[in-house]
C-alpha cells in the first residue's frame, strides 16, 4: 500500500466519510468495496454511498447518454450490487443496462427510477417482464423517463395506448411521473383522442410532467382522471379550436403548481388558455410560455393583473414569456419599449423585460417576460437583443429581414452563454452593395465564441453567414457535431473543401444535412473526418 493510502487510512472515520461524500457514489463503491481492507469495506457499505446510484454517462458535447463502461458495470452487477442492493432508494440507469442492474438484487427500498434512452422497446423487453418489475413496479413512486424516441412517423394515439398507458399499469403507486426529452428533439406527445376516458388515469399521482399533442389533451388530463394532482407541467404542441368531447371543466382546488409551454403560435389565448387559468384560483406557482397570433399588439402589465393575477390570490411565483405577433395596420404608429414598460406599475412586476422587433412595415413581434429568463428556448429573434443574460437558453432561432453583422453575433454569444442549438433564417448579407464589398473583411474585430454549440442550421441564409460561422478566424465552434447547410454554399465557402480557415469548425461534425446531393470526394471526406456516413 502506497504512502498516500497510508495517510488516508490514518484519518478517523468521520473525516473519511466527509471526504468520500464529495465523490460520486459509483466511484466510491467501485474503488473501495472488495479491495481486501475491512475498514474501507465497512465504510463503503454505508448507506449514504448506495442510496442513490447513477449508472449513466452523459456527453456534454453531444447531449448523448450511455451506460458506464461495460467492465465497471459487470463488476457492479456481479460483486457490488448484491452486497448493497438493500440500501438503494434511487436508480439512474440507461435502457441498455437496465436488465443487468435489476437482476443483480431485489432492491426492497427502491422508490425512484430515472430511465435514460426510454423508447417503445422498453415496454416489451422490460416493463412487461414480471421477473424484472413484478415487485419493483409496486414500489416505485417517482418515475422519470428520459425519452430518445423522436421518429416523426410515430402515430401519437397508438404510442399513447401501447406505451404511456402501460406505464400506469406497471407502476400502480406512482406519485410523480415525468416524461422528458433527452435533447431538444421532442418525443412522441401524449394524445388521448378516441381513447377510453380512463386511459392515463391514476388515484395516487400528485405530480405530472408531460408533452401533449393538443390543448384537448391538456383538458382531458384535468377532467378528474388524476384526482390527487397538485403539480402539472405540460408542453403543448398545438393550441387549437378543436375539442373532441366536452370535458369536465370544474375548478381545480388541488392544483398548486401549473406550467404551460407552447412554442407554436396560437390565436386562441383568450378563448382557450384564459378560461383554463380561471379554474386554478388556488395556484401558488404559475409558469406560462405562449406566442399569441393576431391578438393585442403587446401584453401589458395591466392586462396580466386583470386577466390572471387578480384571480389567483395565493400566487407567489409567476414566471412568464408572452409574445404577440401581429400586423400593425398603420406603419406610422409604432409602440416602443417604454410604452410597454409603463404598464408594469405593480410592485410584483419590477423584474420584467420586453423586446420589440419590426420585421417590415406591417409585421411586428413584441415580447414581455419575467427576469431572470428561466426558459431554455427562444425563437424568431431579430437584431434587437436587450442587454440581458439568457443563462438558461440552449435553443435559439434567428429570423430577420435586416442583415446580422459580426458585432451582433458578438453580443449574441455573450447574451446566450450556454447555447447548444442555433438556427438562422436570413438571406440578406450585411454588405451587398458593390462599394461595400471591402467591408466583408473589416466588419469583425474579435472571434465569436460558441463553446457549447453542437447544432447549427444555416441552410436558408446568405452565403455570408455560412462563411462567417465556418471561418475559424471569425467564429470558434469547438463542439459542433451537427450542421445543416446548403451544399453549394458549403462547397463555395470551403473552396471545394480545401480551405484551411474553414476546416477546423467542420472537423467534429458527425451529421451533415445538406440541401442538394453531397458529392463524397477525397477532399470532402478529409474535411469531415468525424462524419457518420
Amino acid at each position: 500500500m502506497n504512502e498516500h493510502n497510508v495517510h488516508l487510512l490514518a484519518l478517523p472515520n468521520e473525516i473519511l466519510l466527509l471526504i468520500l461524500k464529495k465523490l460520486d457514489n459509483i466511484d466510491v463503491l467501485y474503488s473501495l468495496l472488495g479491495i481486501n481492507n475491512q475498514r474501507l469495506d465497512i465504510i463503503a457499505q454505508h448507506q449514504i454511498f448506495s442510496n442513490i446510484l447513477n449508472f449513466v454517462s452523459s456527453s456534454q458535447s453531444t447531449d448523448e447518454h450511455s451506460s458506464i463502461p461495460v467492465s465497471i458495470l459487470d463488476r457492479f452487477c456481479v460483486d457490488i450490487l448484491p452486497r448493497v442492493h438493500q440500501n438503494v432508494k434511487s436508480l439512474i440507469v440507461e435502457f441498455g443496462s437496465l436488465e443487468c442492474i435489476l437482476r443483480a438484487g431485489n432492491y426492497p427500498n427502491l422508490t425512484e427510477l430515472q430511465l435514460f434512452n426510454f423508447n417503445k422497446a422498453v415496454i416489451s423487453r422490460c416493463f412487461m417482464d414480471d421477473s424484472l418489475f413484478g415487485h419493483i413496479g409496486q414500489q416505485i413512486t417517482n418515475l422519470i423517463l428520459i425519452s430518445n424516441e423522436n421518429d416523426s412517423s410515430i402515430i401519437s394515439e397508438e404510442y399513447t395506448e401501447h406505451v404511456y398507458a402501460i406505464v400506469f399499469t406497471v407502476f400502480e403507486n406512482l406519485k410523480h411521473l415525468s416524461i422528458v426529452p433527452s435533447s431538444i428533439n421532442d418525443y412522441p406527445p401524449l394524445s388521448l383522442y378516441d381513447l377510453p376516458p380512463m386511459t392515463f388515469s391514476s388515484a395516487t399521482l400528485t405530480k405530472l410532467c408531460v408533452n401533449v399533442y393538443t390543448f384537448d389533451d391538456c383538458l382531458a388530463l384535468l377532467d378528474g382522471r388524476l384526482k390527487q394532482l397538485t403539480t402539472f407541467i405540460v408542453q403543448i404542441d398545438f393550441i387549437d379550436d378543436w375539442i373532441a368531447v366536452p370535458y369536465n371543466v370544474d375548478d381545480l382546488p388541488n392544483l398548486k403548481c401549473f406550467s404551460l409551454i407552447c412554442y407554436n403560435g396560437t390565436r386562441l389565448y383568450r378563448k382557450q388558455v384564459l378560461p383554463l387559468l380561471r379554474r386554478m384560483s388556488y395556484l401558488e406557482e404559475l409558469t406560462l410560455y405562449i406566442h399569441i397570433l393576431d391578438g393585442p399588439k403587446f401584453i401589458s402589465g395591466t392586462r396580466i393583473d386583470n386577466e390572471i393575477l387578480r384571480h389567483m390570490s395565493r400566487l407567489h411565483m409567476f414566471t412568464f414569456y408572452m409574445a404577440c405577433e401581429k400586423d400593425i395596420g398603420n406603419p406610422t404608429i409604432r409602440i416602443s419599449k417604454s410604452d410597454i414598460e409603463r404598464t408594469f406599475t405593480n410592485i410584483e412586476h419590477r423584474s420584467v423585460a420586453c423586446m420589440i422587433d419590426y420585421f417590415d412595415s406591417i409585421n411586428m413581434i413584441s415580447r414581455v417576460f419575467s427576469l431572470p429568463f428561466k426558459f431554455d428556448r427562444l425563437e424568431h429573434i431579430g437584431n434587437n437583443i436587450p442587454n440581458i443574460q439568457f443563462n438558461f437558453v440552449s435553443y435559439l432561432t434567428l429570423w430577420d429581414l435586416k442583415p446580422y453583422k459580426h458585432k451582433f453575433f458578438v453580443r449574441l454569444a455573450r447574451a446566450f452563454p450556454i447555447l447548444k442549438y442555433l438556427l438562422i433564417w436570413n438571406m440578406e448579407p450585411p454588405f451587398f452593395r458593390r462599394h461595400e464589398s471591402h467591408l466583408y473583411d473589416t466588419d469583425w474585430c474579435s472571434i465569436v465564441e460558441f463553446p457549447h454549440l453542437i447544432s447549427l442550421e444555416i441552410d436558408y441564409v446568405s452565403t455570408y453567414y455560412v462563411e462567417h460561422f465556418l471561418n475559424e478566424t471569425k467564429t470558434h465552434l469547438p463542439r459542433l457535431t451537427e450542421l445543416k447547410v446548403n451544399y453549394q454554399q458549403l462547397n463555395l465557402v470551403t473552396k471545394n473543401f480545401t480551405r484551411d480557415e474553414t476546416r477546423r469548425n467542420c472537423a467534429q461534425v458527425k451529421q451533415l444535412i445538406a440541401r442538394y446531393p453531397i458529392i463524397y470526394t477525397k477532399d470532402f471526406c478529409s474535411y469531415f473526418p468525424s462524419l457518420l456516413v
